[in-house]
């Protein structure tokens, strides 16, 4: 038997994978759908000398993260939907001081309170930047728990590389399912602080980290470096997955538990004879744009399936610049789109209705 190989939520997964990361330290409250991983996090910090805090509220927690970024710790917080919310002016703060961390968010139903049941509807706050300000944050999107550690562990190292806020997002579902993860191995630790943190030392005693800047130039000049990095990203970050794409004359593009379903469909669906496949987008931000442009070239039609009200769609009309028909289905309130649905939409398209 494989010591290395655990059956863990993908909650308890993307803790595993913070601490393989070697993360330094935790801020949070807990939240459901996402609770374990606060829990899970105040079980296994402290075992290994690391730092677990719960915060007396969301926006505490992201405050907390910014404090620990600044001295150059690997740091994250973890929450879901309404929590997010919360921590949108933190995480503002985060972007404009180009300080790495790490966010988790399991989606939840919403608006408001909402319910606790899964969707993808914290999408348009997190991937479109929910706080105020020109900025963007790094998102990765598993669907598996497999993937909660490995997206986890890949969240840390963009964030250092990029000095970036980077949210791990996904629902409800791949948050509480229980898998099998091969945990991979621990990342080296960093024996030294970064040049640009704030600590005790003699090298760094002259170091500032601040997000104001009251000179409307040098609040441009900010901003105009901020985009600059993003483009980078954005050129050199675009990861998704592909499947059964080569021939596909109707695409499906979904993320997190949806492609887990799409992909059942697609298998009952090519037993038919109708040419479907599958995008994935694995990073929201960068936006896996030149997959869906390459494949805009010989696919008919696009479907964009979503557990929300539809806000990914524009991003994949945006890629392929409307050259092709981008059709839409969908489920909200913490309903789970079904194997079933996908397949009756693909026939509806393939039919020409």
């Amino acid at each position: 038997m494989n010591k290395n190989v655990m059956l863990l939520k993908g909650n308890e997964a993307t803790v595993y994978g913070a601490l393989l990361a070697g993360c330094e330290s935790f801020f949070g409250y807990p939240i459901t759908p996402a609770s374990e991983i606060a829990h899970s996090a105040a079980l296994l910090f402290p075992k290994l000398n690391r730092t677990f805090i719960q915060a007396e509220s969301e926006i505490a927690a992201i405050n907390m993260v910014y404090g620990a970024a600044a001295t150059g710790q690997k740091t994250m917080t973890a929450s879901s939907g309404l929590g997010i919310s919360l921590k949108q002016e933190g995480v503002s703060y985060l972007a404009t001081a180009e300080l790495p961390a790490v966010i988790i968010d399991i989606t939840r139903g919403g608006p408001g309170l909402g319910n606790i049941g899964p969707e993808q509807s914290d999408y348009n706050q997190v991937v479109k930047g929910g706080g105020h300000g020109n900025y963007k944050c790094i998102v990765l999107a598993p669907n598996s728990a497999q993937e909660m550690c490995d997206l986890t562990m890949l969240a840390f190292k963009l964030a250092e590389k990029y000095r970036i806020p980077v949210y791990v997002m996904t629902d409800g579902v791949i948050g509480q399912m229980l898998e099998s993860v091969s945990l991979p191995d621990p990342v080296e630790p960093n024996e030294t602080t970064p040049d640009w943190a704030i600590d005790c030392s003699e090298k760094n005693a002259r170091n500032y980290i601040t997000s104001i800047y009251l000179a409307h130039d040098d609040l441009e000049a900010v901003n105009i470096k901020l985009q600059e990095k993003y483009k980078a990203i954005e050129n050199a970050e675009q990861q998704y997955e592909a499947y059964q794409l080569e021939d596909a004359e109707i695409v499906i593009v979904c993320y997190g538990i949806v492609s887990r379903l799409a992909r059942s469909a697609i298998n009952s669906l090519r037993k038919k004879n109708i040419k479907v496949g599958m995008i994935r987008p694995i990073t929201l931000f960068p936006f896996p744009k030149d997959i869906l442009v390459k494949t805009a070239t010989y696919a008919k039609e696009f479907l964009c399936v979503e557990m929300s009200n539809g806000q990914m769609i524009d991003d994949v009309k945006l890629a392929i610049e409307c050259s092709k028909p981008v059709h839409f289905y969908n489920r909200m309130g913490g309903n789970i789109t079904s194997v079933k649905e996908i397949i009756n939409k693909v026939k509806e398209l393939s039919n020409g209705k």
